[in-house]
């Protein structure tokens, strides 16, 4: 009996095993290290009278996925293309795409597409789709290694996520990401598209999950993190919780900013009852952060911000870790606490902590964020004072009991709210920073809201992307990537919607970008340079390259001012009064690397304080995880846990391979084999000292490296004190290392995988 094939349109047709072979053969041409007919052997197909083309054609990507190793690296690109050729057959019935026009057309109709590109202001015509259309290189899907292809279709092109069905390939969706951004430029439109395209589909640019999903889609939100702050108010928390609420269904991840709530026992409305505490209204919070299915692109996540010294803080220290009830625990959310040199001088002392209710000191409160001198004289000037409620603790058994519980939780952050406002973008006199985000990258002023209507407020979003730093030769290579980023994010600003009154009204006002780096593990290994042991040498020619990204991506925002205009409150930024991040930054820094600048800083200086700055902010360091896996790089700054890393999703697990494997494989310096965190910290000291933002910045450990495998409390906070002493602002995850070398959190080694958290900002 001759057995028969399903096609993907229900056709039947005579099973050809030669077709199979020859697809496999096409995949594998050019690649050394790879054999057709191993993947064929591997794949141990059951053929059956009946079978679907398409279990064929997954059952042979799963066998080119399975080979791929440090000796056979490229199976990735054939499982890569395997994908392609599978979702060409899927979206175009066929392996050549259709014309950019029809296809559009084609998905408008079925309701996926936006039909913003055909109407409204400056709209394309069909000439426009045409002239684009010839211009995509579609073969550069298959220069998409497996993890990236893997993403591509899990998480970024256009599809029904209840049913699975895919309307779109890369290229294409790179196109009219391409089209949407810059579809208001009325000279050189197409130029600045075909540019822009350029750069993102050859992974010069990465671009944020929110956009690479949502973009081209009736969808139109897509800044990445959001900042709430809420009052010590009962409509305060309800709006901050209704405004979670509308922002985590619309995939980001958002940074709470509850310091202010009173402690537990205070009284309300003059003694007329007493406060229940803060863990009610934070359990709150984590209802607004789960309520809302954001379906297969991400989980609701957020982090929640809180001062060291807020009166309950022993009790909120512990709400992530598993040795309670959930009655008294509140494990979905992770948790920031926030520092100042105050709290450094007690530990370092030997002194106490006094903890307080927010409430009873308000204006020390505010004092913490924006001068550490008076918050001194307040601080200690309450301590004294008879008829305020406190309690006094050690500094160094406080400082140990949150190091424990962020060492056995992996997710309790750290915030040096000082440092956040002395090296911000902002005169923190007019624009404080209060809080940070969920990945503790963004610092973006906050002011509560009242209720979700109430424009008067700030809710603070900031828009993402990253330059690839595997990409760079030389410094002058940053400048194009750097100017088309920042266009194309300060127009998609103008073009998203705002859900919320206040979130429009601040980022409007202030218009802050994020830009982030990718690689940069490859580009350190490319130079011979390593975390661990990194000289002076290298520093210096870290200090090179981060001088050039830097400046470059201000200088974009600055032409773009004058020949857009500055942002509203632009006066309230030091760039307005002539400050660049590389004069605000911790001078401690100048240990590590001599301040030697070769760009022309005093030119730019002049030409900001007379035009002033389209974009607030320009930089933070995000955990580039998604993105990073499209383009093949290494993950953001972080150093690589393995050669090959295997990586677990909702859409299984899936390997990857570090750049330049052959060639580089003794240059890389993996996380496991490192003794310590300090050449990380040096290198993040570096980077910060040119960021007007944050950094993720994440502290890991090696038992191994360490008598009886126990990592000394002493060790812990050493680092956390070095990093504040070079200006470090939020520390983000800590990573234990067991015998394998994948992190072991032991109360949520069963739940966290790489998409436990949102990863929004993981672009």
């Amino acid at each position: 009996m001759t057995l028969t094939v399903v096609k993907r349109d229900g056709r039947r047709e005579p099973l050809d095993l030669d077709k199979f072979h020859r697809v496999t053969m096409w995949a594998c041409e050019g690649l050394t290290t790879v054999s057709a007919s191993e993947i064929e052997m591997r794949s141990h197909i059951q053929f059956y009278n009946g079978m679907k083309t398409s279990e064929i054609q997954e059952t042979l990507i799963k066998a080119a996925a399975d080979l791929i190793s440090e000796d056979a690296p490229g199976y990735q690109y054939v499982a890569g293309r395997l994908i392609n050729y599978h979702l060409r057959k899927e979206v175009y019935g066929e392996h050549e795409p259709k014309p950019l026009w029809e296809h559009y057309q084609d998905v408008l109709q079925a309701g996926y597409y936006s039909s913003d590109y055909v109407t409204g202001d400056n709209p394309y015509d069909i000439k426009d789709f045409v002239e684009l259309g010839s211009y995509v290189e579609h073969d550069r899907d298959f220069d998409i290694a497996y993890a990236g292809m893997e993403q591509f279709r899990g998480k970024y092109l256009v599809k029904n996520r209840v049913t699975g069905k895919l309307y779109e390939t890369p290229q294409v969706a790179m196109m009219l990401i391409s089209m949407i951004l810059f579809k208001n430029y009325q000279k050189n439109r197409l130029q600045w598209v075909k540019e822009f395209y350029d750069a993102l589909s050859t992974f010069q640019i990465s671009l944020p999950t929110p956009i690479m999903a949502g973009l081209r889609t009736p969808q139109k939100q897509f800044s990445s993190c959001v900042l709430v702050e809420t009052d010590d108010s009962l409509d305060s928390i309800t709006a901050t919780a209704s405004a979670i609420t509308k922002y985590v269904s619309q995939k980001a991840g958002i940074g709470i900013g509850a310091g202010r709530i009173r402690a537990l026992g205070s009284p309300v409305r003059n003694g007329d009852t007493s406060h229940t505490g803060v863990v009610p209204f934070y359990r709150l919070f984590q209802s607004a952060v789960r309520s809302c299915s954001q379906g297969s692109v991400r989980n609701g996540a957020a982090t929640l911000y809180y001062p060291l010294w807020h009166l309950e803080v022993e009790d909120l220290l512990v709400l992530k870790n598993n040795k309670g009830t959930e009655d008294n625990r509140i494990r979905h959310m992770d948790y920031c606490v926030q520092f100042n040199k105050v709290m450094y001088e007690r530990l370092l002392s030997g002194g106490n902590i006094t903890l307080f209710s927010p409430n009873d000191v308000p204006e020390m409160y505010d004092a913490f964020f924006t001068d550490v001198d008076k918050f001194r004289e307040l601080y200690e000037r309450a301590e004294k004072n008879s008829k305020l409620r406190k309690k006094v603790v050690s500094a160094i058994e406080l400082f140990s009991s949150f190091m424990q519980e962020r060492k056995d939780t992996g997710r309790i952050y750290l915030m040096n709210v000082d440092h956040a406002n002395d090296h911000g973008a902002f005169l923190k006199e007019a624009a404080p920073i209060r809080q940070s985000n969920l990945c503790c990258e963004i610092d973006l002023p906050t002011k509560p809201i009242n209720n979700v209507l109430d424009g008067t407020g700030e809710i603070s979003l900031c828009t993402l992307a990253a330059i690839n730093w595997g990409k760079i030769k030389d410094v002058s290579d940053f400048e194009r990537p750097c100017a088309l980023v920042v266009r194309a994010l300060d127009a998609l600003l103008d073009y998203q919607d705002y859900p919320v009154a206040a979130a429009r009204t601040s980022t409007m006002a202030r218009r802050p970008l994020g830009v982030g780096i990718i690689n940069l593990a490859y580009w350190l290994a490319r130079n011979d340079l390593r975390y661990s042991d990194i000289d002076s040498r290298g520093l210096a020619l870290l200090h090179e390259y981060l001088e050039g990204w830097s400046y470059y991506l201000i200088k974009a925002s600055v032409d773009l001012a004058i020949e857009r205009g500055s942002c509203e409150k632009t006066t309230e930024t030091k760039y307005w009064t002539g400050k660049f991040p590389i004069d605000t930054y911790k001078k401690d820094v100048d240990e590590l690397v001599k301040p030697v600048y070769k760009m022309d800083w005093d030119g730019l200086r002049k030409v900001v304080t007379k035009s002033g700055i389209r974009n607030s902010t320009l930089m933070a360091i995000m955990p580039a995880e998604t993105s990073a896996q499209v383009s093949n790089s290494t993950n953001g700054i972080e150093p690589p846990r393995s050669l090959v890393s295997v990586k677990q999703s909702k859409d299984g697990v899936m390997k990857q391979v570090v750049p330049e494997i052959r060639k580089l494989k003794n240059k890389y310096d993996l996380l496991w084999n490192q003794k310590s965190p300090e050449g990380y910290l040096k290198i993040c000291a570096v980077i910060q000292k040119f960021v007007d933002q944050g950094i993720s910045v994440n502290t890991s450990y090696n038992p191994h490296h360490y008598e009886g495998e126990q990592i000394p409390m002493s060790e812990l906070i050493k680092h956390v004190v070095m990093f504040y002493k070079y200006g470090g602002k939020q520390l983000y995850y800590f990573n234990t290392a067991d015998n394998a070398g994948e992190v072991v959190l032991p109360e949520l080694e069963a739940s966290i995988t790489e998409d436990a958290d949102c990863d929004s900002c993981k672009i």
